[in-house]
C-alpha cells in the first residue's frame, strides 16, 4: 500500500485547492452537492404565503419570513408569490419566486424613495450557526436568483445590528431584462461583529431594487464591513427600474451558509418549510363551511373564551388579532341559541398557548360554542 503525500487538491483551472489537508491528518473540502441543515435562510425558495398571494401593502403580507418595504412612492407597489415557469431559476428546481411589481411613479424618483426586500435572522441563529464571525478568515456565503424587466446593477447589504451595527454592502452583476441570473457573495468575518445569543433580531438581509440617497452612499467601501449609519444601508441605485411603469423584480432560492463556496440549494419539503416559518406566524382560518376556526365556552353571560395550544412554539409571546375584514365570525351552539359577535375582548398569550376572550350576548356559562366565520381569521404575529 502506497500514499499521496500533498497539501492541496486543484483543478487546472481554478485559483484556489479544492481539498486542503492539514498536518494533523484533517483536510477541509470546498464541497458544491446539497448539505442538510445549512441554510440560514427561512422560506428562501419562497413556498409558502400564509397571509396569502398578493398585496399592495408594506411590510409581511405575502411570502413568510420576507417583507416588502417601500416609501415616497406615487402608486402602491404589488408584492407577490408568482410561479417560476423557466429559465435558469427554474432548472435549479425553483417553482415559486417572491415577486414585486413596481407602479407607475410620475414624480420621478425622490431622494428618500426606496424600495426593499428583508429578511431577518436571530442573533442565537447567528451565534450558534459555526462561523468564527470575529476572524477575516472565516466566511458566510450569501446567493440567490434575481432576475428584473429591467436591465441594470441592483444593490443589497448584510447588516448586523446586535451592539455597534455594521453593514456589508454589495451589487449584483449588470443583470440582463428578464433573465434569471444567479448571485453569490463571500463575505468574511470581522473583529467588530457581534452576535446575541437570543431570540431577537442579529442579522438583517437586504436586496434593493431602488435606493436614493438618503439611505444609500456613493459606491465606497463595496463588500467591506463598515460602521452601519443612516446612509449606508447599500449602495446607490440608478432610478432607471424604479422610474419604468410596472418594471418587475423577483428573486428566490436564497441561502446564507457557513463557508466560503456556495453550495447547491437545500431544498427543504414544503411542509418542514411551513413549520420552521410557524415560529414567526401562524394563521387560522376557516378551512371549510363545516369546520370551525376555534371551539370555546361560555364565560359568563356576555363573553365567550377559546384556548388554543400551538402546533408550533413560537419566538416570542405573540401579537394576537382577530381579522374580521372579510365577515363577522358567527356562534354556533350544541345547547342553546346562537350568540353574535361584538368586539375581541382581550388575548393572553405565550409562546405555546394563546387565551381569547370575544365580547358577545346570550351565552350560558360553561356551555360549548364553535366559533366560525368564512371571511374572518386569526393571526397570531412573533416576527422580528
Amino acid at each position: 500500500m502506497s500514499t499521496l503525500k500533498v497539501d492541496g487538491i486543484r483543478s487546472n483551472s481554478a485559483t484556489s485547492d479544492a481539498i486542503t489537508l492539514a498536518s494533523d491528518g484533517t483536510c477541509t473540502a470546498k464541497i458544491t452537492n446539497n448539505l442538510s441543515n445549512r441554510n440560514l435562510i427561512i422560506n428562501g425558495a419562497m413556498q409558502v404565503a400564509q397571509r396569502g398571494t398578493s398585496s399592495t401593502s408594506s411590510g409581511y403580507h405575502t411570502i413568510d419570513r420576507f417583507r416588502i418595504d417601500y416609501g415616497g412612492t406615487d402608486e402602491n407597489p404589488t408584492q407577490a408569490q408568482a410561479d417560476v415557469t423557466s429559465g435558469g431559476a427554474y432548472d435549479a428546481g425553483f417553482r415559486k419566486c417572491l415577486k414585486f411589481t413596481n407602479g407607475n411613479h410620475t414624480n420621478g424618483a425622490g431622494n428618500s424613495d426606496y424600495v426593499q426586500i428583508l429578511t431577518r435572522l436571530e442573533g442565537q441563529d447567528i451565534a450558534n450557526s459555526g462561523w468564527n464571525y470575529t476572524s477575516t478568515s472565516s466566511y458566510i456565503t450569501l446567493s440567490f436568483w434575481v432576475k428584473s424587466s429591467v436591465a441594470q446593477v441592483f444593490s443589497g447589504s448584510l447588516r448586523a445590528v446586535d451592539g455597534t451595527a455594521y453593514s456589508y454592502k454589495f451589487d449584483t452583476p449588470s443583470l440582463s431584462a428578464n433573465t434569471w441570473t444567479k448571485v453569490t457573495k463571500t463575505i468574511p468575518g470581522n473583529s467588530n461583529l457581534t452576535f446575541d445569543n437570543d431570540n431577537g433580531t442579529g442579522l438583517d438581509v437586504y436586496l434593493f431594487p431602488s435606493l436614493f440617497s438618503t439611505y444609500a452612499s456613493s459606491n465606497a467601501n463595496t463588500e467591506t464591513w463598515i460602521t452601519a449609519q443612516t446612509n449606508t444601508y447599500a449602495n446607490l441605485t440608478t432610478s432607471t427600474w424604479y422610474t419604468t411603469n410596472d418594471a418587475t423584480f423577483e428573486i428566490t432560492g436564497v441561502q446564507l451558509e457557513v463557508g466560503s463556496v456556495a453550495t447547491d440549494f437545500e431544498h427543504r419539503s414544503f411542509g418542514e418549510e411551513l413549520q420552521l416559518c410557524k415560529r414567526y406566524y401562524q394563521q387560522i382560518n376557516q378551512e371549510s363551511s363545516g369546520t370551525s376556526i376555534l371551539q370555546g365556552f361560555g364565560n359568563g353571560s356576555g363573553r365567550l373564551r377559546a384556548v388554543l395550544y400551538l402546533p408550533v412554539e413560537m419566538r416570542a409571546n405573540p401579537t394576537v388579532a382577530l381579522d374580521v375584514s372579510g365577515g363577522n365570525p358567527s356562534f354556533y351552539s350544541y345547547t342553546g341559541g346562537n350568540p353574535s359577535y361584538s368586539s375581541l375582548s382581550g388575548v393572553e398569550s405565550t409562546k405555546k398557548n394563546i387565551v381569547v376572550d370575544i365580547n358577545t350576548s346570550n351565552l350560558t356559562a360553561g356551555a360549548p360554542y364553535d366559533w366560525r366565520g368564512s371571511g374572518a381569521f386569526i393571526t397570531i404575529a412573533a416576527e422580528l
